[in-house]
């Protein structure tokens, strides 16, 4: 029985990582969107994880300095007792303070450990968040890999496939012809305002000639 659930189990992995593959081979950049993604929110985990320490570590403190107080106090109180003569009540300020002072060492072992546990957090969180922001940048680098990729085999396919290729330099040509056409018009207009504007100025001129002459 252990052995068929392990073949299953097995099939099941190889099944889904050939999905994996097939969906890398097709797009592989949303497959590294998608270990971004898992990889941020195992991250995120990371940082509550630590903020959960730190809290932690506060109640520790808080924990530990009010042990400590109640410790002092229990002492101080005994040696009144022990002073007034007071057996009883200094033998409860006693047990008292053994009690405490026994909670203050244990609670400093725990504050300790909570210490090094928050500080080894924050190295792996802080280390997660750099390798994180590498694999952005790599990201990007491999998005700008792909666009010239695709560029390229699309100026390719322009190149290479005679039948697209040729209708591809038709569409270039009718626009190259296009554009000389519209610099005619507009050239053949301009210059016609301007030799019209030129004979009107020295009509302009002529008739200002003979009225001097006259």
């Amino acid at each position: 029985m252990a052995n068929l659930f392990t073949r299953i189990k097995n099939t099941v992995a190889a099944d889904f990582h050939e999905v994996i593959d097939q969906k890398e081979q097709k797009n592989p950049i949303a497959v590294l969107n998608q270990y971004l993604r898992q990889c941020e929110q195992e991250t995120e985990k990371v940082r509550k994880l630590v903020e959960r320490q730190y809290l932690l570590k506060e109640e520790f403190n808080r924990e530990y300095n009010q042990a400590k107080t109640l410790a002092d106090k229990r002492k101080y109180q005994a040696e009144v007792a022990s002073k007034a003569g007071e057996s009883e009540l200094y033998e409860f300020a006693m047990q008292e303070q053994v009690h405490y002072e026994e909670r203050v060492v244990k609670l400093s072992e725990s504050r300790e450990q909570a210490i090094r546990q928050l500080e080894e957090l924050e190295r792996k969180y802080e280390e997660m968040k750099h390798k994180l922001k590498d694999m952005h940048i790599k990201r990007m680098e491999l998005m700008g890999r792909e666009n010239i990729a695709r560029a390229n085999h699309r100026m390719n396919q322009v190149l290479d496939n005679n039948t697209y290729s040729t209708k591809s330099f038709s569409r270039f040509e009718e626009m190259e012809t296009y554009l000389d056409r519209l610099e005619h018009q507009v050239n053949s207009h301009y210059h016609r305002n301007t030799i019209d504007a030129r004979i009107a100025q020295l009509e302009k001129e002529a008739k200002k000639e003979d009225t001097i002459s006259s």
